[in-house]
């Protein structure tokens, strides 16, 4: 199952996220997501448990607690909608 972890502190790292939810069970990946930019945390993250049970264990105990000096929302992840690439390529004579 894959788990979106909201509200985290901004020093959170993604060895860190793990550890949390491994408590829990068997964690297959973590990511606290950073920006390509400043490649500073987004503040989220995301953590992919092999065992459901064991995963929505994690939710319904982590879920509104305390971690790293925030109050964080864990939840099941919605499934990743495809976007559309934009690969259109202007020539000369393209308006706007």
């Amino acid at each position: 199952m894959n788990i979106f972890i909201a509200k985290l502190n901004f020093s959170t790292t993604s060895d860190s996220l793990r550890e949390l939810f491994e408590e829990f069970g068997e964690v297959t990946s973590a990511n606290v997501i950073m920006d390509r930019v400043t490649g500073k945390s987004k503040g989220y993250g995301f953590v992919e448990m092999s065992n459901d049970e064991e995963a929505q264990r994690a939710i319904d105990e982590i879920d509104q607690s305390e971690f790293e000096e925030r109050t964080i929302v864990v939840k099941k992840a919605n499934p990743r909608e495809e976007r559309p690439r934009n690969n259109r390529r202007f020539d000369r004579d393209d308006r706007y």
